[in-house]
């Protein structure tokens, strides 16, 4: 403690060394443990996973902590982590805290037939609405209303299958707020609607071919099948439960507009990592309508939504893992060449330094298919440089193919992006028989989604 006082009084900021002489490549370990136990654990030990992913978890963040302690010393890990988790990690859960609580306040009711038309207009509605309310909040909305509209088809797990696509992933892809990497790179100091502008046009061809593709798809199958204009003999007219929410939701998006355009330079120093006024408020709106919307919402629109804390707090134990095990990967990237990770670096870019812009794409999106997409985008954003100014300026194309990588190709698995599992349990839950993990790739996404990304790649970058 004593040590710490002297630090903090003579301003001397703790710094990790990333270079090979201080980081050696296993100290990456327990990242890709965590990494891979969330792969690996739900597909091969569900029950053992759903019991103890809080444990796994704990597991190894101290599995780099301890260790980490004694190597570089208590004031550096100190400082790391709290870095970390003050501003991103906590900032983080509080954004997606907020859209999953009061996206699950709104429920769509209405008796509505599956058809051809109708479900690419719902896929056209969750996409966009994707960008606003997050893929998580959007899916969440939409996918129970999708269902119950197609419960007399036989064919529908394409369906679903490209609602993964459009809106649990790429739909999000306008606003920090549709996706959790986006949200990320906001932290770090990249502009609110710089990802509205740049990956407009990208996003538009994405999301145009696949309806296409799906109402080609959905009209062959629904050819094949006699549907009921009636389900189940009754009909309900169309309507919206808990729409206030949707007013918390414009505050949602008020709070973090209000941080990236506020900077009144008023901050609070905790060992030397600065909390600025506007963050603290921006989260602390973002608790108060989180508040507002569980305590206004009416307990039977929550039951009809099959509401639950569960997910919430998965995500918030797993990325804790993710956020601290990541702090090592990152100081080693920041590296460069001179780092562990020198290769990775080098595969990204010419001997004279210059960014690859497809290889990044790829190498992103790769990596968010079947890892996750937040922590591999952070990765690949320090790769590039890190400067959210020079990667908006000269490096444009860079940032982009990194946010379009790891958006777009989040839709390559389930595990690429939180939702996708989500909306995964909830079908099977309906009596849909979803394709298994590589039933789902094989069959839906590598045939479907990759031709598309071969095209971006040549158009973009």
């Amino acid at each position: 403690m004593l040590a710490l006082a002297s630090d903090i009084a003579h301003g001397a900021i703790p710094h990790l060394d990333g270079s090979l002489e201080n980081l050696s490549i296993y100290w990456i370990i327990p990242f890709v443990g965590i990494l891979l136990s969330i792969a690996a654990f739900p597909l091969v030990a569900p029950q053992f996973w759903h019991h103890n992913y809080g444990k796994i978890s704990l597991f190894w963040a101290l599995s780099l902590i301890l260790p980490f302690i004694s190597i570089q010393g208590f004031d550096v890990v100190l400082y790391e982590i709290l870095h970390v988790g003050f501003l991103e990690y906590i900032p983080f859960i509080i954004l997606l805290l907020a859209l999953f609580t009061i996206s699950g306040g709104v429920q769509l009711t209405g008796s509505l037939v599956g058809s051809p038309k109708l479900n690419t207009l719902i896929l056209l509605i969750g996409t966009v609405l994707a960008s606003w309310m997050g893929t998580t909040g959007a899916a969440m909305l939409l996918i129970r209303p999708l269902i119950r509209a197609n419960i007399n088809r036989k064919n529908k797990v394409h369906i679903i299958v490209f609602f993964i696509f459009l809106v649990a992933n790429i739909g999000g892809s306008l606003t920090p707020l549709g996706d959790p990497p986006l949200f990320l790179g906001f932290l770090k100091g990249v502009d609110f609607f710089w990802t509205t502008s740049a990956l407009l046009v990208p996003m538009t061809f994405m999301v145009v071919s696949l309806l296409i593709i799906f109402y080609g798809v959905d009209t062959f199958y629904y050819g094949k099948e006699l549907v009921p204009e009636k389900q189940n003999g009754s009909s309900e007219k169309l309507g919206l439960k808990g729409s206030f929410n949707l007013f918390l939701l414009l505050g949602v998006i008020g709070g973090v507009l209000l941080s990236g355009f506020w900077k009144p330079h008023v901050y609070i120093e905790i060992f030397h990592v600065h909390l600025e006024l506007q963050n603290l408020v921006r989260d602390g709106l973002l608790l108060g309508l989180t508040f507002a919307s569980w305590k206004m919402t009416p307990q039977t629109i929550r039951d009809a939504n099959e509401y639950t804390w569960f997910p919430i707090v998965e995500v918030a134990k797993l990325f804790a893992a993710i956020f601290v095990t990541i702090i090592p990967a990152i100081a080693i990237l920041k590296a460069g060449a001179n780092g562990a990770l020198g290769s990775v670096v080098s595969s990204v870019s010419t001997d004279s330094g210059e960014p690859i812009n497809y290889m990044y794409f790829w190498a992103t999106g790769i990596l968010s298919s079947f890892l996750d997409n937040a922590p591999t985008y952070l990765v690949f954003f320090n790769t590039a440089g890190g400067d959210p100014n020079l990667l908006m300026g000269e490096m444009s194309n860079t940032l982009l193919a990194i946010s379009a990588g790891a958006v777009f190709m989040g839709a390559n698995s389930y595990i690429g992006n939180a939702p996708n599992f989500m909306v995964k349990s909830i079908s099977e839950s309906s009596g849909i028989e979803m394709p298994s993990f590589f039933g789902y790739l094989i069959k839906w996404s590598i045939p479907i989604l990759f031709p598309l990304f071969i095209l971006v790649t040549y158009l973009f970058f």
